[in-house]
């Protein structure tokens, strides 16, 4: 059983956290905060505004200038940044502030939900293979482009990161200790990352299937099951309220988020299905434009966009459809046509030049934590809680489009695995030093000897 940190780890911990703080207030006073650009973040911005407003849970964009002004119930994306970015919202109502100071408020409260990932991706390290490993996993953390831009970003990135590194740090705890109130809080933890992104819906079952059939084989059915079963309950706890009072407000079924079917529309078109542009998204090309949309709610349009989505794949597109797939997985993981997303990256407020660093990091960190699992493998410890993000990621990527963004659920088991593969070779590399001067002073004790006999 891992023993509490030291003093020494957490002092070191914390300067690294420093260090990681400096870098995203840089990024946003230098670079984010300038961002004007139209995506996913005006919605995530505006939402927050609408409900510290006390309009609810509305269509934002409904209260635009000249937009209807209709209360349209909305749920684009699931709610947690919403949720989290409304006290700001509201606090710089109360102030007078503007809207650009309110706008940077936010983006420093992500960037604190940044750090606070790096710190538990130090602590993850740790879990994983010792204070040497936690350092250097905060370390790798800290200056990894593609972990500190989300920072500064209005997006949901940093809570994802956030949520799914304490799912990993409970997750590898409760198969150490099966206990019930770790159980219920691993739960609640992958119910509030599902509520960050939805494709983290998965994290819950896929660690109940982990420990069901493999941690906890040594256990009976009843052990295991009441394990599992307060996982369920958890997750149920807080995802529950979000998805009844979406059941109670739109015509369809709708669960975390009404945002799978533009998803999927936008990336089931023969724009992305061939040419420059496979396994991407085209909204402009694939989508139908405002006025053709159909005028239903957002989950009726959603389902008739995944129809759209279906007769399209089923209409004489089956044997391209898996081409397609395969490049949606590689652009996720950076393995096809990686140069495209320094152009498509732009367009979601992160500047060329920071995909490109994130590039230089992201393939030695990759190749990094290959060497990792090699290394957890032999020490025969327990490895498969990391890989659970890394499926969730794919398994993604295969229902929507590629993108590096979406890669980020599971960029902390990168940096961690990439962490305890340079570990041990600082072992290893110390084991040889102590060992070569050892075998050097032998000669000189020696001769000690023989001179004093």
């Amino acid at each position: 059983m891992t023993k509490d940190p030291s003093r020494r780890f957490r002092v070191v911990l914390l300067l690294i956290v420093g260090v990681a703080l400096l870098i995203r207030v840089v990024f946003v006073m230098n670079v984010a905060r300038h961002d004007e650009g139209f995506y996913d973040a005006a919605y995530y911005e505006l939402q927050a505004r609408v409900v510290a407003d006390g309009r609810g849970y509305n269509d934002p964009f409904e209260y635009l200038p000249n937009a209807p002004h209709r209360d349209r119930p909305a749920a684009d994306h699931p709610p947690l940044t919403v949720f989290a970015l409304v006290p700001v919202a509201w606090f710089g109502n109360a102030l007078g502030m503007s809207e650009e100071s309110s706008q940077t408020l936010m983006r420093f409260e992500i960037a604190l939900v940044g750090v606070g990932g790096v710190f538990l991706i130090g602590l993850l390290g740790r879990a994983a293979a010792g204070d040497m490993a936690g350092w250097l996993a905060a370390g790798i953390a800290a200056v990894y482009p593609y972990l500190w831009v989300n920072d500064g970003l209005i997006m949901s990135e940093a809570f994802a990161v956030a949520a799914v590194t304490g799912a990993l740090l409970l997750v590898l705890r409760l198969a150490e200790r099966p206990t019930i109130r770790l159980a219920l809080a691993l739960g609640v933890v992958c119910g509030v990352a599902a509520l960050a992104r939805a494709e983290l819906i998965l994290l819950a079952p896929l660690f109940g299937i982990g420990l069901l059939f493999g941690t906890y084989r040594k256990f009976d059915w009843q052990q295991r099951l009441k394990i599992v079963g307060m996982l369920a309950v958890g997750a149920t706890l807080i995802v529950g309220p979000w998805v009844a009072f979406n059941l109670s407000r739109f015509d369809e079924p709708t669960l975390l988020s009404t945002n799978d079917g533009i998803a999927m529309l936008g990336s089931n078109c023969d724009e992305v299905y061939w040419g420059a542009a496979t396994g991407l998204t085209d909204l402009k090309a694939c989508v139908p434009n405002p006025r053709a949309m159909p005028q239903h709610d957002q989950s009726a349009v959603s389902k008739i966009y995944r129809q759209r989505a279906f007769d399209f794949v089923k209409n004489g597109r089956r044997e391209r459809f898996f081409t397609v797939v395969a490049a949606r997985v590689g652009r996720d993981w950076g393995l096809f046509r990686p140069s495209d997303m320094l152009s498509l990256n732009e367009d979601e407020g992160r500047p060329r030049w920071i995909t490109a660093a994130g590039m230089f990091f992201y393939y030695p960190i990759a190749a990094l934590a290959i060497g990792g699992i090699v290394v957890l493998k032999r020490r025969k410890a327990r490895q498969w809680p990391l890989l659970v993000p890394p499926i969730i990621v794919t398994v993604g990527a295969i229902l929507s489009y590629g993108q590096t963004r979406f890669r980020v659920p599971a960029e902390p088991t990168l940096v961690v695995l990439a962490a305890v593969a340079l570990a041990a070779f600082v072992a290893l590399l110390t084991g040889r030093k102590n060992a070569r001067d050892a075998s050097e002073s032998q000669p000189s004790k020696m001769i000690e000897a023989s001179s004093s006999s």
